[in-house]
C-alpha cells in the first residue's frame, strides 16, 4: 500500500465543506436506538461521541455493532435519541426541531441532508455487491460517481485509492478474478475514494493475509491523522495495534470506553483469553467461571 503523505486527494468541494469547522465531535450519539430490520431494537440507548483518530468497535456477535455502523453510514435511520454527524442532526427524537430552525439549510430535505453528509462519508460494509465483469479501476470509478467526486477529479482520485490498498497492478482485472483478500482491498479503495472525513469500516481485515493486515493498520494510522476513522472488529489485535481508543458493545449500549491500554488492564489472569487485551475484553463482558463452562 502506498502510504505517501501526498496522496490526500484534492478535489472541489462544496461551500459548507471549505467552511471552518464548527463542530466537537465528527460523531454525537445520545441515547441513540436504531432497530434491525422490523424486529430488534439493536441499538439500544447509546451514547458516544467521536473525532479525529483511529476508533475500534469491539463486540459479541449481535452485539449491535453493525446495525450502528449502518446508522453512522445514513443506511439505517434512527429509531429514537439523537444521532449528529459533523454537528447536523440525522435523526432521531430531536432531530425534527432541530430541522425546523429558521436557517435555510434547516428546512432542506432529508435526502438532500443525507446527500451532502454522505459525499463526506467512506463506508466499507461487511458484505458489498459490484458487477463482476467490472474492473477493479471501474469498480472504483463507479464509487466515486455515486458519492459525486467532481468527474475531472475520479481518475487521480482512483489511482490514488488503488495503489493506497496495494492493488495498483490489479487495476485492470475483472472483480470476478479476484481473491477474497483481493475484493476485500477493493472494497477499502471505494471507501476511501472521495477523501472522506468520517470513515467507517465493519469487519474491514475479513479475508486479509498477515501481511496485508499489517499494511492496513499502516494505512489506519495514517488516515486516523486527519479523519474520524470506525473500525468494527472481532479482532483484537488489530485495535491493539492501530486504534487510539475503543469502544465495547454489548447488547446495543455501550460498556466500555478507553485506549487499548485500559482495556488490557481491565482483566487479569482469572479471565479468559490469549492476551491482556482478550482478558479484559472477557473481563467487562462476562463472569469468568461461566465463560469458561460455555462454548
Amino acid at each position: 500500500m502506498n502510504l505517501g503523505k501526498d496522496d490526500r486527494m484534492m478535489s472541489a468541494v462544496s461551500a459548507a465543506e471549505l467552511a471552518p469547522k464548527t463542530y466537537a465531535w465528527e460523531i454525537r450519539a445520545t441515547g441513540l436506538k436504531v432497530r434491525a430490520g422490523r424486529g430488534k431494537m439493536a441499538v439500544d440507548g447509546l451514547d458516544l461521541t467521536l473525532g479525529t483518530g483511529v476508533h475500534g468497535l469491539l463486540g459479541p456477535n449481535g452485539a449491535g455493532k453493525t446495525t450502528l455502523i449502518r446508522a453512522l453510514a445514513t443506511v439505517l435511520r434512527p429509531a429514537g435519541g439523537e444521532l449528529e454527524l459533523f454537528g447536523r442532526h440525522v435523526g432521531g427524537a430531536g432531530a425534527a426541531g432541530k430541522r425546523g430552525g429558521g436557517s435555510g439549510a434547516g428546512h432542506r430535505s432529508g435526502s438532500g441532508r443525507h446527500r451532502e453528509l454522505r459525499r463526506r462519508i467512506g463506508y466499507l460494509p461487511q458484505e458489498f455487491g459490484y458487477y463482476k465483469r467490472f474492473t477493479v479501476r471501474e469498480f472504483v470509478e463507479y464509487m466515486a460517481w455515486l458519492k459525486e467526486v467532481p468527474k475531472k477529479d475520479v481518475p487521480a482520485a482512483v489511482q490514488r485509492a488503488v495503489e493506497r490498498v496495494g492493488l495498483a497492478d490489479r487495476a485492470d482485472a475483472r472483480m470476478k478474478t479476484l481473491s477474497g483478500g483481493m475484493v476485500r482491498r477493493a472494497g477499502i479503495a471505494q471507501a476511501i475514494v472521495n477523501d472522506p472525513s468520517l470513515l467507517l469500516l465493519d469487519e474491514p481485515t475479513v479475508g486479509l493475509d498477515p501481511g496485508q493486515r499489517l499494511r492496513f493498520r499502516e494505512l489506519l494510522v495514517q488516515l486516523g491523522a486527519d479523519t474520524c476513522v470506525v473500525v468494527s472488529t472481532h479482532l483484537v489485535e488489530d485495535v491493539a495495534a492501530a486504534c487510539t481508543d475503543v469502544a465495547l458493545v454489548a447488547d446495543g449500549r455501550l460498556v466500555f470506553t478507553g485506549t487499548p491500554d485500559d482495556l488490557a488492564g481491565a482483566g487479569s489472569p482469572d479471565h479468559v483469553g490469549d492476551t491482556p487485551l482478550e482478558r479484559g475484553y472477557s473481563a467487562l463482558l462476562h463472569d469468568p467461571a461461566q465463560e469458561r463452562s460455555a462454548w
